[in-house]
């Protein structure tokens, strides 16, 4: 079989799982450790949905050794486009790892606040140091 023929079915492969997964939305998170160059394994993160000046706590997870959530934060009837806050609690996971950090920490607890304006996935992962954090729109 030529090469690109191979790439076709993992791509159509690809498309057809996205689909399976994606129906009504879903949102998911990953968290890694820059420092250490590996998953956050226990970090805590809660889940806001925001609404104007209001912000209701949805749920609160912890990551599993991937450094994923179990399952999605939100997905299926849960999902609704809008915007949403993650919170996740670096500074504790970065003490329960032994990292010696000053008081207060620079980085304690990280907020990322986002909008979800379609019913697609939305993967929304963070990476962490004690002294820097990044994020971006992830797959």
């Amino acid at each position: 079989m030529p090469p690109r023929y191979h790439v076709r079915l993992y791509r159509e492969g690809r498309r057809q799982l996205a689909g399976e997964h994606t129906a009504g939305g879903r949102l998911t998170t990953h968290v890694l450790d820059t420092a250490t160059g590996k998953p956050a394994v226990g970090l805590s993160i809660d889940l806001y949905s925001i609404s104007g000046n209001d912000r209701t706590h949805l749920k609160s997870v912890v990551t599993n050794d991937d450094g994923r959530c179990d399952a999605p934060l939100l997905a299926g009837a849960e999902f609704r486009k809008g915007e949403y806050e993650l919170v996740f609690a670096a500074g504790a996971y970065l003490r329960a790892q032994g990292t010696a950090l000053p008081e207060p920490a620079f980085l304690d607890i990280v907020p990322i606040r986002f909008g979800m304006a379609e019913e697609k996935h939305y993967h929304v992962p963070l990476l962490i140091s004690p002294y820097s954090y990044s994020t971006y729109r992830g797959s």
